[in-house]
């Protein structure tokens, strides 16, 4: 699912930078995507962490095979030992078992999202072990296609940025504060097409 302001931030965002302005152009027909419900794609984040991509794979395939549903009640009838037969650590696995006991006893509530800020989410979501605040920063740009969320401590986007705006070098934490003022309220969008000018595939997390 396309986010329904994509066309509306990029234009904005064309206008407004000259840097952006190349990007949307060099990358207009793709765009940011939502894909996978919520509680599975925090649960994918949690395997994935600190391992490859082909690992991770790996072992979201094995619990897909092991667990019948996906779920917080299936994951938490599964059990620990099930868990830790897919190859994931003993610490993963009691991550996975305290996000699906968040979801299951109703401390993280999905359908209340849409009257919660981002900072309220993100709250939420780091309650939960192994749940940081690049995590669920992550998921609200790629899950649920949060249009102003603005990662400042991920490499990507410092990359880009001194790429684009610095001559290499890596920027400040107040220079990227700065430039991001320019691209409200359309952070996330700004940030996808940074990443995109290092990574021409785009990412559905």
């Amino acid at each position: 699912m396309t986010p329904p302001y994509w066309q509306q931030a990029s234009a904005a965002l064309a206008l407004c930078d000259p840097v952006l302005a190349t990007l949307v152009e060099r990358f207009s027909g793709t765009a940011l995507a939502s894909r996978g419900d919520p509680f599975a794609t925090l649960v994918r984040s949690i395997v994935g962490q600190q391992i490859s991509v082909k690992a991770a794979d790996s072992v979201w395939a094995r619990c897909l095979a092991a667990v019948p549903e996906v779920t917080p009640a299936g994951v938490l009838e599964s059990g620990p030992e099930t868990l830790r037969a897919c190859g994931l650590s003993a610490r993963k696995v009691e991550y996975v078992l305290d996000l699906a006991r968040h979801f299951d006893d109703g401390q993280i509530q999905v359908q209340h999202w849409s009257s919660l800020s981002d900072a309220e989410i993100i709250g939420e979501l780091t309650a939960v072990r192994g749940v940081g605040v690049w995590t669920a920063e992550m998921f609200l740009i790629f899950n649920q296609l949060r249009p102003d969320i603005f990662p400042l401590d991920d490499i990507g986007l410092q990359k880009a940025v001194a790429l684009h705006y610095c001559h290499g070098e890596r920027p400040g934490r107040r220079f990227l504060l700065e430039q991001g003022e320019r691209w409200r309220p359309w952070r996330s969008v700004a940030t996808w097409y940074l990443w995109r000018s290092l990574d021409p595939l785009p990412v559905e997390y």
